[in-house]
């Protein structure tokens, strides 16, 4: 579907981002899922953002599936959200400082505070909560810019959703100054305790998309129509043929 992802583990991602967050030319990652890719086919702006990435990474069991089928398997899943315990960590024994944006109102103060616990050292350069619609304000988004330019830091978690977290850091990259910037969708809102994120069996089986829609039935519009194209795409490739196989006659 036109996806580009990088065959990468999350020990190999960390240590590519870490070593981009040396580098003094910005650059983000991209973390492709379901619904990322079904985007991508209708969002000229959102595909300019994937293109200008430096990193994608594969964050949705449905995106392995799909690559196991095309003989073309993928490592491992690599999750925005998990990515941000080892970055901190590594962030904190090379002298890396964070910056946290977005989330629910008070969700970056909390998840700094719970991340600095869990990694003391670690440098959290600062945190915003922009205001809602704050990106298509020219005021209120020159100053969540300003708030990210002043303390320079070295690592940007964008935590707005998608498409917009995307398209905010393609739009503003060269502004912000930031070494290394990711979207982490609701990272932060994870982090700070303000969400609670699907068990582990359920992340693993690719049925994490169930458990957001039982804990937010407003998602089952994203997930259960909007991301239908595809399932269509995984049939092309054999699923329901592979289907028809493993499953006993009546």
């Amino acid at each position: 579907m036109g996806c580009q992802v990088h065959n990468v583990d999350i020990h190999e991602s960390v240590e590519w981002i870490l070593s981009e967050a040396e580098s003094p030319s910005p650059s983000f990652a991209v973390t492709p899922n379901v619904d990322h890719v079904v985007m991508l086919r209708k969002n000229p702006e959102f595909r300019a953002a994937y293109d200008r990435a430096t990193i994608s990474v594969a964050d949705g069991m449905p995106l392995l599936w799909a690559a196991r089928l095309k003989k073309t398997p993928l490592k491992q899943r690599v999750c925005g959200s998990d990515l941000i315990a080892p970055i901190c960590a590594g962030a904190r024994d090379r002298g890396l400082s964070i910056f946290l944006l977005g989330g629910r109102p008070g969700a970056a103060d909390i998840a700094a505070e719970r991340l600095q616990e869990q990694f003391p050292g670690l440098k959290i350069a600062g945190t915003s909560c922009p205001p809602m619609g704050f990106n298509t304000d020219p005021v209120e988004n020159q100053r969540a810019i300003e708030q990210v330019r002043s303390v320079k830091p070295d690592i940007l978690f964008v935590g707005l959703g998608a498409p917009k977290q995307e398209l905010w850091l393609n739009d503003n990259l060269s502004q912000l100054g930031v070494p290394f910037s990711l979207g982490i969708g609701a990272g932060i809102d994870f982090t700070a305790g303000f969400v609670e994120r699907a068990p582990a069996w359920m992340q693993n089986s690719g049925l994490e998309w169930a458990y957001r829609i039982f804990r937010d039935r407003r998602l089952a519009k994203r997930y259960l129509w909007k991301d239908l194209p595809f399932l269509g795409y995984l049939a092309k490739l054999g699923v329901l043929r592979l289907v028809r196989r493993i499953t006993p006659a009546s």
